[in-house]
């Protein structure tokens, strides 16, 4: 049975909404006094209480119960128990309340979505009670997939609800199925395409899926925080992949250093026989035509292809973090070691031969350790 929600009753939810607590309760303590028996002023009462950080959960535990002797069935008082027993920290009773809801209301999504939502972390609690503080493997798996079998019958009962969905994807994380969690990821972003969580799962799925490119990633990611601006995963998830980007350069660099020793014939190979030197300047200057052509496709061009919001990532992650400021160093020091070995008339092989080594240590001694060094 529900009762009708007196206008006092719903201002106080309201003011609950906007957490003004104070005024909620003496606009809740008022209607009590006139009438004692309205339950959802109760429930609100006990509303107010769970949401305030500075009240216990006792208080909201005694207006549930006040309403609950008022109504066993109630529903809404029923659902307020159960998180009033909670905050008291007595999570394990909560079982048995949320068991009630489903046999009172058994075609409603809401006692299923919950009782799925606790039940495998309350079985867990039981379990280590009972073997010495450790969860048993098949004490775990038993209570996933009852809660699994829960979680699906709220989507069922509520297919459009989207915390169903959200903790039915718990479980089937917690159970390591992850062809259910990504379906539950599709079918929470078709509810809600701002889904925060599991719109960056979803992103960083697409983006570190097998022959996805930095840039592809990137774009994926700078679109996705265009819906969730505040999503801290999905802004590691972009500085990772414009550090990605950023270390490309450097291998156009090291290109350019290779480009160069070819056209000074700094390792000549026995039998051939080198290039005389100084090289005339037509050539040192030809010798800067694939430089330019590798860099005019590799980062010009891809640069300006890129996204407005990942080019303010390359910035951005630049300013902020140490490392890709150290590879784009690696890769300017690369890039001028080439035009020096290529631009000056070198009459012997031996400086040139220094300044390849020392464009090419550098990186080549830190490329692998920093693959991951985004910060």
């Amino acid at each position: 049975m529900t009762s009708a929600v007196h206008p006092a009753a719903e201002r106080a939810d309201l003011l609950i909404d906007l957490k003004r607590y104070d005024e909620a309760r003496e606009l809740l303590a008022r209607r009590l006094a006139e009438d004692p028996e309205d339950i959802r002023a109760w429930v609100k009462l006990a509303r107010s209480h769970l949401q305030d950080d500075e009240t216990d959960g006792a208080k909201a535990l005694e207006a549930t119960e006040r309403a609950l002797a008022l109504d066993p069935e109630d529903i809404g008082a029923l659902v307020m128990h159960a998180h009033a027993l909670r905050a008291s920290g007595r999570f394990l009773e909560t079982e048995d309340v949320l068991r009630e809801v489903i046999r009172v209301a058994p075609d409603h999504w809401h006692g299923y979505a919950l009782l799925a939502h606790w039940l495998w972390r309350i079985k867990a609690i039981r379990s280590a009670r009972a073997n010495g503080g450790e969860v048993r493997r098949e004490d775990q798996f038993a209570a996933l997939r009852e809660a699994g079998e829960l979680a699906q019958e709220a989507i069922r009962l509520g297919p459009e609800e989207l915390f169903a969905y959200e903790v039915a994807w718990l479980i089937a994380d917690m159970a390591g199925d992850r062809s259910v969690a990504d379906q539950l990821d599709e079918a929470i972003l078709r509810i809600d395409p701002q889904h925060e969580q599991a719109l960056a799962r979803w992103t960083k799925r697409a983006a570190t899926a097998p022959g996805v490119k930095a840039a592809e990633a990137a774009t994926l990611y700078a679109d996705a925080l265009a819906s969730a601006p505040d999503s801290a995963p999905m802004r590691r998830g972009l500085d990772e992949a414009s550090y990605r980007l950023l270390r490309g350069i450097r291998w156009l660099a090291l290109l350019c250093l290779a480009l160069a020793g070819v056209g000074v014939d700094l390792f000549v190979t026995q039998g051939e026989t080198p290039r005389e030197l100084p090289l005339p300047l037509g050539q040192r200057l030809w010798d800067l035509v694939p430089m330019a052509v590798v860099w005019s496709l590799g980062a010009v061009l891809r640069y300006r292809r890129l996204r407005a919001g990942v080019r303010v990532s390359l910035r951005s992650l630049v300013t902020r973090r140490a490392w890709p400021r150290i590879v784009l160093g690696q890769a300017a020091w690369a890039m001028l070691c080439a035009l020096l070995i290529t631009q000056i008339p070198w009459t012997e092989r031996t400086v040139p031969q220094v300044l390849f080594w020392a464009g090419l240590v550098p990186a080549a001694a830190t490329m692998w350790f920093d693959r991951k060094k985004t910060g």
